[in-house]
């Protein structure tokens, strides 16, 4: 038997890393309630007491104060003592203001909604299964909403659809296209407020998503898109599309080789698949120096693997991977798949991918 000796220095640097752990973790519950009541929009407005800003805000002065008081000595927000002020730098709210995709305040919803599961996941650990995807909802549809909803109202229509070469072409001129696991159907909307020409439909399990994107095309005078509560393991073949979207929405699927097949089947001959998924490799060792990895396999862990198994699915986790990707679709009939960088999101890799002209 080995004998380990210890270092009791990387002991103690090792100890102080946890605790650097525990305080980013409480932080970010500070940051969701940040974001939830507009302290952060009503810092961004300059230098101000805790009185001051709970005023700007309309919130207690005693719960900001406190909560003034994390954040400063958390290095979020700066603190002059001469003047008992507290000012949020521009550089931080640049951050943590605003409503475009640069926010990543919004981020912090997924962290405190993930950690109302650890009890359901610490079971499953010992039992088997996962936790239904249910659980977390009605929630979750507004979190993910709130964590896309800024970048592809900047980078859908202008950055991402132009890498799928012609498609824009296509859809000025007017086709048929899906959004499998559309969730709140604001990049339905999206597409088809800028193109008219195209019909569009948006398909996914939950009911309350589907409730929401029926209510903003409805909001934007939408007659071009329409919605339907869908497990897209049974998406229809017919009518065919001409082209079909999967947004962050395969590797949470409980049978994602069989929804890939579904996709092919309701495409047009040389239809073309736009997935949009995880900027990761399948091999752990490839991803040691991603400084995303630890959050994406945290996700994974706490939601998009548990689901999928809570169900008796395949459990391919948030971190799938490119390698994995690239062989699904291929299996799946696949063909002259192009793989690019997401702009405006490095969580992400955009694929683009076509059924052949000729059966296969």
């Amino acid at each position: 038997m080995t004998t380990l000796v210890m270092d009791q220095a990387r002991a103690e640097e090792f100890a102080g890393r946890l605790f650097e752990l525990y305080t980013g973790g409480l932080l970010t519950s500070l940051i969701d309630i940040g974001f939830r009541t507009g302290l952060f929009e009503a810092a961004a407005q300059g230098p101000t007491t805790s009185a001051g800003l709970a005023e700007r805000a309309g919130l207690d002065e005693r719960y900001v104060r406190e909560w003034l008081g994390a954040l400063t000595t958390g290095g979020i927000i700066e603190y002059d003592g001469s003047g008992r002020t507290y000012t949020l730098p521009p550089e931080h709210a640049a951050s943590l203001t605003g409503a475009g995709g640069a926010n990543l305040a919004t981020s912090s919803q997924i962290v405190v909604l993930l950690a109302e599961q650890v009890d359901g996941v610490t079971r499953a650990f010992r039992e088997g299964g996962g936790v239904p995807y249910e659980r977390f909802q009605p929630r979750f549809t507004s979190v993910m909403d709130g964590l896309g909803r800024g970048t592809y109202d900047e980078f859908l229509i202008e950055a991402w659809l132009p890498l799928a070469g012609d498609l824009t072409a296509h859809l000025a001129r007017g086709i048929r296209v899906a959004d499998v696991g559309c969730g709140t159907g604001h990049c339905v909307n999206l597409m088809a407020r800028a193109y008219p020409a195209s019909t569009f439909a948006g398909y996914d399990l939950s009911a309350g998503a589907i409730d929401r994107a029926r209510a903003e095309a409805a909001e934007l005078g939408l007659t071009n898109a329409t919605f339907e509560v869908l497990d897209v393991a049974a998406l229809p073949p017919v009518p065919a599309f001409d082209a079909v979207f999967a947004i962050d929405a395969i590797h949470d699927q409980a049978a994602p080789a069989t929804v890939l097949r579904r996709v092919y089947e309701a495409l047009a001959p040389g239809g073309v698949f736009f997935m949009v998924d995880i900027n990761a490799s399948s091999d752990l060792e490839s991803n040691m120096d991603n400084p995303l990895a630890p959050m994406l396999y945290a996700i994974s862990t706490l939601h998009c693997m548990t689901v999928s198994l809570a169900s008796g699915g395949a459990g391919l986790g948030t971190v799938w991977g490119r390698e994995l990707a690239e062989r699904m679709l291929a299996e799946a009939g696949f063909l002259d798949t192009s793989v690019h960088d997401a702009p405006g999101d490095p969580l992400d890799l955009v694929y683009v991918t076509y059924k052949p002209d000729e059966p296969r």
